[in-house]
C-alpha cells in the first residue's frame, strides 16, 4: 500500500514538474542562445560526457562558441568566445558576479559565506578587502617566502636521494611529490605545521593523518556531479545518500579547522602564520572577524591553493618531457643567469623570460580550472546577442578559449615561445577575469616557477620511456592527468653537492 502511494506520488510530482518546466521556459527564455534539443524534465544530462570541458568544446563545434544546456530544471550558457568572454566581465561583470548555490558550497563553504561560493554583495566586497589586504597581499606572501623556499628544497633532496651520487637515472613519481610540496606550504602559511610526508617529518601524527584522509573524500566527492542540485525531486527520494555524506564531511572539516584556530588562540605569542594574524585581527575587530569568518577564509586557502598548483606542476612537467628542446632551452637560461653555484630564489623568476612563457603556456593548454567557477546571473542580460535570463548559471570554457585557432595559431602545441609577442599574456584566463577572478593567482604562480626552474636546474630529465608522456585529461574540478607523471631523473653533482653540504 506504502508502495503504491510513493510510485503515484513519485508520478504525480513528475507531472508536476514537467508542466512547470515547460510553462517556464517558454513563457522566460526566448531568445536563450542555440543548443541540443533535451529531454522534458533531465534536459540535457543524459546527453553529457566526461571531462565536461572537452564535451562542451564538441558541442561547441556544431552550436557555436556561446550555446545553452538543460541541466534538468536549471539554464547553462557556456561561453568559449574571446569577445563574448570580455562582454561577461566588461558590461555583464555585476550582473555575473553571483554563485550558484550548489549542495557542495552549502555544506563546504559554511552556507555559501566564503570567498568563493558568497553571493555579490557587501559580505563578498568585506572578504576580498581581507584577502587582498591581509591574507594574500605581495607583504604577507612575502613574509612566508621561507617557507616556500624550505618545502621546495626539501622536495629537491627527497628526489636527490634516489640520485645522488650516482651515474644512472632514478625512477621517480612526481603526482604525490607535487602534492605533498603544495600542501605542505599552504598548512605552514596557514597554520605553521607540516600535515604531509613520512610520520617523522610531521608534528602531530594522528592530527596529520586526519587532515589528509579529510582531504581524499572531498577530492572523491568533488568529483561528484550531485544530480539532485538539477532535479530537486530527487532530494525527496534521499538520492544515493550524497547529503549525509556532505553533512558528515563538513562537520569532521570545521571540527579540524576550529581545533587549530583554538590551538593559536591560546598561545602565549602569536607566529609568523595566516591564523595568529587573522586572530589578532579578530582581537580588534571581533564583530566581524569571526571563528567562521576565519575558518572560511583558511578553507578556501587550503583547498583552493594547493590542488591547483600540484596538478599545474605534474602537466608543466609532463610538457617538458614530451618537448626535451624547450627543457634544454630552459636549464641553458638558467645555468647562464643563475648558474650551479647557489639555488634559483623567487626574486629570481622576473629574470627567467622562458621560463615565464613555459607557466604561461601550461596555463594555457592545462588550466587547472578549466571551466573556471561557475557564475549565475542576477539579473536579465544579453551576451553576444543572446538573451541570458536571471538565475542562468554561466560557465566560462577556459580549456576551449585557450585552444581557440582564431585566438591562438597552431593552438594544441606547447610553444612557450609564442609569449614572446607582446600581449599575448594577456589573452590568457586561467584564472577568471573581473570581479571575481582568482586572488591567489599570484601566490600560484611564483609557487609553480619557482618550483619548475628548482627542478629544472638541480636535475637531468627524461622520460621513462621512448614513448611520449600521456596526456589524457581525467574529470575533476582542478583537471588531473589520467596516467600520475613517472619521470626519470638525475642529480646535477655541482648545485645538489652545495645543496647537501
Amino acid at each position: 500500500m506504502m508502495i503504491g502511494f510513493l510510485v503515484y506520488y513519485f508520478l504525480l510530482s513528475l507531472a508536476f514538474f514537467f508542466t512547470l518546466n515547460l510553462f517556464v521556459r517558454n513563457k522566460n527564455f526566448k531568445n536563450i542562445p542555440p543548443g541540443p534539443p533535451s529531454l522534458p524534465i533531465f534536459g540535457n544530462l543524459h546527453q553529457l560526457k566526461k571531462p565536461l570541458h572537452q564535451d562542451f568544446h564538441r558541442i561547441s563545434q556544431r552550436h557555436g562558441q556561446i550555446f545553452s544546456l538543460w541541466f534538468g530544471s536549471r539554464l547553462f550558457v557556456i561561453v568559449s568566445s574571446p569577445s563574448a568572454i570580455q562582454e561577461c566581465f566588461t558590461k555583464n561583470d555585476i550582473v555575473l558576479a553571483n554563485r550558484p548555490r550548489f549542495l557542495t558550497a552549502k555544506y563546504f563553504s559554511y552556507n555559501c559565506t566564503t570567498l568563493l561560493s558568497t553571493p555579490y554583495g557587501d559580505h563578498w566586497r568585506n572578504l576580498r578587502r581581507i584577502t587582498a589586504l591581509e591574507v594574500l597581499s605581495n607583504h604577507r606572501i612575502n613574509k612566508f617566502l621561507e617557507m616556500r623556499r624550505d618545502e621546495m628544497k626539501r622536495l629537491v633532496q627527497k628526489l636527490a636521494q634516489d640520485s645522488h651520487n650516482k651515474d644512472q637515472f632514478a625512477k621517480v613519481e612526481m603526482k604525490s611529490r607535487f602534492a605533498e610540496l603544495t600542501f605542505n606550504t599552504m598548512m605552514r602559511m596557514v597554520s605553521g605545521k607540516r600535515y604531509w610526508g613520512d610520520d617523522n617529518e610531521v608534528g602531530d601524527v594522528e592530527e596529520a593523518r586526519k587532515i589528509r584522509q579529510i582531504i581524499k573524500e572531498l577530492v572523491s566527492l568533488g568529483g561528484v556531479n550531485n544530480t539532485a542540485d538539477f532535479l530537486p525531486i530527487l532530494r525527496w527520494f534521499g538520492f544515493g545518500h550524497l547529503e549525509k555524506r556532505f553533512k558528515s564531511l563538513a562537520k569532521r572539516i570545521d571540527g579540524f579547522f576550529q581545533g587549530l584556530i583554538d590551538e593559536h588562540r591560546y598561545e602565549k605569542q602569536r607566529a609568523n602564520t595566516m591564523i595568529d594574524h587573522l586572530l589578532s585581527l579578530q582581537e580588534s575587530q571581533p564583530e566581524y572577524y569571526t571563528d567562521q569568518i576565519i575558518k572560511g577564509l583558511i578553507l578556501v586557502m587550503v583547498f583552493a591553493g594547493t590542488d591547483g598548483a600540484a596538478v599545474t606542476l605534474e602537466w608543466a612537467m609532463s610538457s617538458l618531457l614530451n618537448n626535451p628542446h624547450v627543457l634544454e632551452k630552459a636549464k641553458k637560461e638558467i645555468d647562464t643567469h643563475i648558474g650551479q653555484e647557489r639555488l634559483i630564489d623567487e626574486p629570481d623568476i622576473s629574470k627567467l623570460p622562458y621560463l615565464q612563457n613555459i607557466v604561461s603556456e601550461t596555463l594555457r593548454l592545462h588550466p587547472a580550472a578549466p571551466l573556471l567557477v561557475p557564475h549565475e546571473a542576477s539579473n536579465d542580460c544579453t551576451i553576444a546577442g543572446y538573451n541570458v535570463p536571471r538565475g542562468t548559471i554561466v560557465l566560462i570554457n577556459a580549456w576551449g578559449n585557450h585552444r581557440d585557432p582564431h585566438l591562438w595559431s597552431d593552438p594544441t602545441s606547447f610553444k612557450p615561445e609564442r609569449f614572446e609577442k607582446e600581449g599575448e599574456v594577456n589573452k590568457l584566463i586561467p584564472f577568471g577575469l573581473g570581479r571575481r577572478a582568482c586572488p591567489g593567482a599570484s601566490l600560484a604562480q611564483r609557487t609553480i616557477g619557482m618550483t619548475l626552474g628548482m627542478l629544472i636546474q638541480c636535475f637531468e630529465w627524461k622520460r621513462v620511456s621512448e614513448e611520449e608522456i600521456d596526456m589524457t585529461e581525467g574529470a575533476g574540478a582542478t583537471m588531473p592527468k589520467i596516467i600520475p607523471l613517472e619521470a626519470m631523473c638525475r642529480a646535477r653533482h655541482p648545485i645538489i653537492n652545495m645543496l647537501f653540504g
